[in-house]
């Protein structure tokens, strides 16, 4: 159990950095919160023992390179087609950021999850698909951002499951961490 909570730890300090980064002036609430709950169901069912379908340091590298794939892509787009937002509040609309972090999230509940049961993935994919319609329906995105963001989501989340894979059978994986930087360690 200690591994657990070490590697969790591990994953939302790789996680924090990207989500306090991306905070904007305009609060959304609900999808806010909403956005993270696919990550926290597959990290919660981890820590209360449930097999997953991955093992553990592949898991949480997958997740790591989710976030700085997915995280990563959506930033560059952001900020450099400068989309105006349906409610013209700033020019950061396309990608839509929410829905390329929940499509992330539910992509990895399924992935480690899917096979226990298909209601898992059917209620993490239903949360994004939730979280996107809120977006546009709050007048923040346009329908071609919030589809741009779950492409993104999901082909970022199944390319660094991918890598995660092939990096770890024959290498040993460490994360280094200190109150400057966090960055995984691969020896040979």
């Amino acid at each position: 159990m200690t591994k657990n909570v070490d590697g969790l730890l591990f994953l939302l300090l790789c996680l924090l950095p990207l989500h306090v980064g991306a905070q904007q002036r305009h609060s959304d609430t609900v999808d806010d919160i909403l956005q993270y709950a696919p990550l926290v169901t597959s990290l919660s069912l981890r820590l209360a023992g449930v097999e997953s379908n991955i093992p553990l340091k592949e898991a949480l590298l997958g997740k790591c390179l989710t976030a700085l794939t997915v995280g990563g892509t959506a930033y560059i787009l952001k900020h450099s087609v400068n989309e105006w937002r349906p409610d013209h509040s700033d020019r950061r609309s396309f990608p839509s950021g929410h829905t390329a972090i929940v499509f992330a999230g539910a992509t990895s509940l399924h992935k480690e999850y899917g096979k226990h049961s298909a209601w898992i993935s059917v209620g993490g994919y239903a949360l994004a698909t939730f979280v996107a319609i809120d977006r546009i329906a709050k007048d923040r995105h346009h329908w071609y951002d919030v589809a741009s963001g779950a492409a993104i989501g999901i082909a970022g989340t199944e390319l660094s499951y991918y890598l995660a894979h092939r990096l770890l059978p024959s290498k040993n994986l460490s994360a280094c961490i200190n109150p400057q930087q966090i960055y995984l360690c691969l020896s040979f």
